[in-house]
């Protein structure tokens, strides 16, 4: 039996890829459905992988599961749209960090990145001010429920089941497998499985803790970063195309507020980035004149009245405020005594977009296990 914690975008698509076989395989959801947190909770964004380092999960994952997730959306009739991005510097001083990121991109091995001047950027978003940008013509949006509703489905299909409302209280190690204990509307129940895919996402930390793992020594203890979006007046559609980024910010590791698109064409400004102590997802409608300031000067068209509070979503990070880059965690923890247990921690941003690719890496670790 394979028991996967967790039905989030990651948990649905690792159970897709690893049922079938004659295999029973299980996915718990705390909740009354899946996908209700960060998986639902995000900017959708398909993306190409400028940010991430050369040689990371998170940048090989990224570039692998933008192809995947374009293949995946034209075969099963998943709304898409491939709207491109552009990486603005506003300062002449910046556009050296733009160079950086342009040839951390191509290392990464994403294909069509271009740097454009000023010029070329009014060529192709006249409503954008840049001095230069990186144009990233891979980058898209995806309907991430849809998305996750295909994962559900082929896993079923396959022979899955699904339990909501059955939270994870207990994981102990047994002989040839795991006890897991559940708490649901009945009561608190227990059942044994031979491998345990440990996908809870803000509470990914918790689970890897229940089957013993000291998760300050291990480094997995997770950090809540709260983003915020911002919806736009719809009388400013259309007036770019594109996805727009700043440059990065350093001091929370975000990648800057940002326009973005659902696969319907309509904008919205976000995320910000937040360190917080809990999970709330109210969004603070006194935070409109920093979303205002944030985007002004490469969306000049924006102005302070078209902007209004839309949803928030919570990140789980490995690096607290102002610590460096930290990796997706996913580990077949055998090495702690604990085989057939197999721990995926910090899945925040490029998560989406590398949700198919680390579903085929897992596959491939449970073929071994």
């Amino acid at each position: 039996m394979i028991t996967i914690i967790g039905a989030g975008v990651i948990g649905l698509a690792v159970a897709d890829s690893v049922a079938g076989k004659d295999r029973e395989v299980y996915i718990l959801e705390k909740h009354d459905n899946f996908g209700l947190e960060s998986s639902s909770r995000n900017s959708e964004t398909i993306h190409a992988c400028i940010h991430w380092p050369e040689g990371s999960l998170k940048a090989d994952f990224c570039v692998a599961g933008n192809a995947m997730l374009y293949e995946i959306c034209e075969k099963h009739g998943i709304a898409c749209i491939k709207t491109g991005k552009l990486l603005v510097a506003t300062r002449e001083q910046d556009t050296g960090k733009l160079e950086e990121l342009l040839e951390q991109g191509k290392r990464n091995g994403v294909k069509g990145l271009e740097m454009l001047s000023r010029k070329q950027v009014r060529e192709l978003e006249p409503n954008v001010e840049a001095v230069a940008a990186i144009f990233s013509p891979s980058t898209g949006a995806i309907d991430s429920y849809a998305l996750m509703r295909h994962y559900l489905a082929g896993a079923r299909e396959k022979g899955a089941e699904i339990a909501y409302k059955s939270k994870v209280v207990g994981l102990e190690k047994l002989p040839g497998g795991y006890e897991v204990t559940v708490e649901d509307s009945s009561g608190t129940s227990t059942f044994k499985t031979e491998v345990v895919i440990n996908c809870g996402g803000l509470y990914a930390d918790e689970i890897a803790g229940l089957a013993g793992i000291d998760i300050d020594e291990a480094g997995y203890r997770q950090h809540y970063c709260k983003g915020e979006y911002f919806s736009v007046n719809s009388s400013k559609q259309g007036l770019v195309k594109m996805l727009v980024y700043p440059l990065p910010d350093p001091a929370t590791g975000g990648k800057g507020i940002h326009n973005g698109f659902d696969v319907d064409g309509r904008m919205r400004l976000g995320p910000s980035a937040q360190y917080v102590d809990g999970i709330d997802y109210g969004v603070d409608e006194s935070h409109r004149e920093l979303f205002y300031d944030s985007v002004k000067a490469f969306l000049p068209f924006i102005e302070y009245g078209d902007l209004e509070p839309e949803m928030a979503g919570i990140r789980p990070k490995l690096h607290g405020p102002g610590e460096g880059f930290r990796d997706f965690v996913i580990s077949h923890e055998e090495d702690r005594g604990l085989p057939g247990l197999m721990n995926l921690l910090g899945i925040e941003s490029p998560g989406l977009t590398a949700a198919p690719a680390i579903a085929k890496y897992v596959a491939g670790i449970v073929e071994k296990i």
